[in-house]
């Protein structure tokens, strides 16, 4: 693999459905060590347990953790922290010692160069979130040490290859070649959105509890972006609107989600930019590809009272191979019921929140859409304009709904290959809980939606282009979520997810 080849990965949305033999991605992070699988009993162990800033695989004898430690051949994708200070991050690849600056520096400087990093879309600060996409690659090994002083809350997202595969060097990007490809991609992830295709002249006319076709196509091929126009009336009933997909003659949806969610957003939620999916202006915009060998049909359902009108434009191109590829699955969903009492106030895999289950099949995750409606009064003494609510333990109201954990069981394991450190840090912003609230978007996450004081709805969306996860036998993903559906005096707080995978059928 090139160091060219390498950086392909982090926009090439075709390869999401290609099927992943031999990889394996996963997370390492500073989740609190005392959840743990005690394999003797078979049960689980303080679950919810919330010390997230300072876990690590082991300490070294002069006060260093480690803070992550694999075989390769892999790479590491993605690197956060909330707090990166001046002690040091140490990073060896293969047994050689190829980083070692203050770990604040490590996502704001490049290399050895006097000048600060200026890569903005590859490694965005994002709403206190410090992100890094600048891959490391390796061939036999990878070891990441943290010295102390190196700050708190830490993610490294890997991806692990077959055996054999040769990786690049890590010194490829300072070379003039790779500082050309760097800025080329970091360009081209900064004009996200913008190559959207041109439209043509087709509205659909929705009659009040009416569906309309949008797409009935036989054969083979693959949907490479979706594009809807609406009406603000339309915009505003957009969760209203259901849409469906089905592949290959299957009777049952692949994709079923409110118009708005599928698009990784709500109703009222402001222009955003990712790379994967959007909203400018009047325009909604969605780039996952989606193929299919015995043909496909996309219907949009009107569930309101009114007379809709919208613009759609899909793109379908040929796909010779589509029946060697996945099928695209994306499915809206909110509180299900659950039978299972471990999962239950009191269980002993409380608080995970259900965000996909696909039993006994091969895939890929590749990131999700999530709603939250936290709303709340105000307290005696409170009023909307006292809005600001304080900082940490000096809060005058504990509205915060996302110190919940990202946890992602693959094939079958017992105890998550990927265990966050709070649901904001898997976004890829921090302190989420500390006023004020801004909206974001990135290339590969976004928050579109988010009332000034936190009471109302909020949107955010994680999306993994190049750090998706494939499973062979299954995949099961959770978010914590430690405030229940009601909460205090009056308060309510209410998930809705839109998970997106690939789903091998054959």
């Amino acid at each position: 693999m090139t160091y060219e080849e390498l950086l392909d990965r982090l926009t090439d949305m075709r390869r999401l459905a290609r099927p992943a033999p031999g990889e394996r991605s996963g997370s390492c992070t500073s989740f609190d060590r005392a959840s743990r699988y005690d394999e003797e009993t078979g049960r689980y162990v303080a679950w919810d347990a919330n010390d997230d800033g300072k876990g690590y695989v082991r300490a070294l004898p002069d006060g260093s953790v480690v803070a992550a430690e694999l075989s390769g051949p892999g790479v590491i994708w993605r690197s956060w922290s909330a707090m990166p200070n001046e002690g040091a991050i140490r990073v060896y690849v293969d047994g050689e010692r190829i980083i070692d600056c203050p770990f604040l520096s490590y996502f704001t400087k490049f290399g050895g160069d006097f000048a600060p990093l200026d890569l903005p879309s590859l490694c965005p600060h994002i709403a206190r979130g410090y992100n890094s996409f600048l891959p490391i690659p390796f061939n036999k090994s990878l070891r990441i040490e943290l010295a102390p002083g190196w700050g708190a809350f830490y993610h490294f997202t890997y991806t692990l290859f077959p055996q054999g595969t040769q990786m690049p060097a890590y010194d490829a990007m300072y070379s003039i070649a790779g500082r050309r490809l760097l800025a080329r991609l970091d360009r081209a992830l900064y004009r996200r959105g913008e190559k959207l295709q041109r439209w043509e002249a087709q509205e659909t006319v929705l009659s009040p509890h009416a569906e309309a076709c949008l797409l009935d196509a036989g054969g083979s091929g693959a949907i490479a972006q979706m594009q809807f126009r609406l009406a603000p009336e339309a915009m505003e009933r957009s969760r209203e609107l259901t849409l469906r997909a089905y592949w290959d003659g299957e009777t049952e949806p692949s994709v079923c989600a409110p118009l708005c969610d599928f698009f990784a957003c709500t109703p009222g939620a402001g222009n955003f930019r990712t790379w994967v999916c959007g909203k400018q202006g009047d325009t909604l915009y969605a780039n996952w590809y989606m193929p299919f060998a015995r043909g496909a049909r996309v219907t949009l359902r009107n569930e309101t009272g009114e007379v809709i009108r919208i613009g759609a434009q899909l793109d379908v191109q040929p796909c010779p191979e589509a029946g060697e590829l996945m099928r695209f699955c994306a499915r809206c969903h909110g509180d299900e019921p659950e039978t299972d009492a471990a999962f239950l106030p009191g269980g002993e895999r409380f608080p995970d929140w259900p965000v996909l289950r696909v039993p006994q099949r091969a895939g890929r995750f590749c990131g999700m859409h999530l709603s939250v409606v936290d709303t709340f009064p105000y307290p005696d003494g409170l009023d909307a304009e006292d809005w600001w609510f304080g900082y940490g333990g000096g809060k005058k109201l504990d509205w915060w709904w996302g110190e919940g954990d990202e946890k992602f069981f693959v094939d079958g394991e017992k105890f998550p290959s990927t265990f966050g450190t709070g649901s904001e840090d898997y976004i890829g912003y921090a302190w989420a809980a500390e006023p004020p609230f801004a909206f974001f978007d990135a290339p590969f996450c976004a928050m579109s939606d988010m009332p000034l004081d936190g009471n109302g709805e909020t949107s955010v969306c994680r999306f993994h282009v190049c750090d998706s996860i494939p499973f062979r036998t299954g995949f099961e993903g959770f978010i914590e979520k430690y405030k229940q559906n009601t909460w205090g005096d009056g308060g309510v707080c209410t998930y809705r997810v839109t998970p997106y995978w690939y789903e091998q059928r054959k």
